[in-house]
């Protein structure tokens, strides 16, 4: 029998090692990942918020919107998938249908976060958190929701920026008691931070948020394994790269009227089509006896 996607990423955290789980917002960049070479995949709240609506992760998108998102993420990468979910969507029985359709969509983990809502990234200002005793019946009525009982659930604590290091570190307890599978401490300022926090969970999984924002170190993967840190997401960095590029390309185009000079700078229509999948709809046209004349032949 073929190896499930929770089971495989409670392996992938089971290792004396940092799972690296490059961010995504679309099914096209979950697909360059996969041919990459990577074990896993992270959906990005922020990042599917600005693909999807144009907007910040500000607390705009619905569970409906995400779910969707990360079943396409799913589909397209066939890769465990961990996805944000938020704060749930609301109380303990709104975190239970979340869950459940987050399940129903593929994804092996979420983690969801103690913030009052409207949310918004971690990495912003103006955070509030939710009472510690409101956000366990969150984390108690995530664990009973799961049918799978490898589905991981990843719980993040933003209590950081809002009541500092010792609440959340008192926070995290009391979600690891509720039955977090990973505890998630979101922005530690400094490698100071960084430092004791695994020095607190040591032996516990936890999740590092390689964000883009500078407030938490950059620290490579080896290092934060050898810290207690079983999986790092970089949510946004494929997004930062290609936004250069896209830019430069419109201002050439914008500047010039011409992309002629600009082909050697872009994918060829040959990897564009191969990272859709194309070679793998003319082989299923091949096997299902479609006409000649109506197959997606380059």
């Amino acid at each position: 029998m073929e190896e499930r996607h929770t089971q495989r990423l409670r392996g992938l955290l089971a290792r004396p090692a940092c799972l690296v789980a490059p961010g995504v917002a679309d099914a096209l960049a979950a697909r360059l990942v996969a041919r990459a070479g990577f074990e896993a995949v992270y959906m990005t709240g922020f990042g599917t918020s600005l693909t999807r609506l144009g907007m910040p992760d500000v607390g705009l998108l619905t569970a409906t919107e995400m779910i969707d998102n990360a079943s396409r993420i799913v589909d397209a990468s066939q890769l465990p998938v961990v996805a944000d979910a938020d704060t749930g969507y609301g109380n303990p029985i709104n975190t239970r249908r979340t869950i459940r359709d987050y399940e129903k969509a593929g994804v092996a983990g979420v983690h969801i976060e103690d913030q009052a809502w409207p949310k918004r990234c971690g990495h912003l200002a103006g955070k509030r958190v939710i009472p510690t005793a409101e956000m366990v019946a969150k984390i108690k009525a995530a664990c009973d929701a799961r049918r799978d009982p490898d589905f991981v659930i990843i719980t993040r604590t933003d209590a950081i920026a809002v009541e500092g290091l010792d609440a959340a570190l008192e926070r995290g307890e009391r979600y690891r008691e509720a039955g977090a599978d990973v505890l998630f401490i979101e922005a530690p300022v400094g490698r100071e931070q960084v430092e004791r926090v695994a020095r607190h969970f040591k032996g516990v999984p936890l999740l590092y948020n390689m964000a883009a924002s500078g407030k938490t170190p950059d620290l490579p993967a080896d290092e934060l394994g050898r810290l207690g840190f079983r999986i790092a997401i970089y949510p946004n960095w494929v997004i930062l790269a290609a936004i250069p590029a896209m830019q430069n390309l419109l201002a050439e185009l914008k500047r010039t009227g011409s992309i002629a000079h600009l082909r050697d700078q872009v994918a060829t229509f040959k990897q564009f089509t191969d990272i859709a999948g194309l070679p793998e709809v003319q082989q299923l046209e091949e096997r299902y006896g479609v006409p000649d004349d109506q197959r997606a032949s380059l």
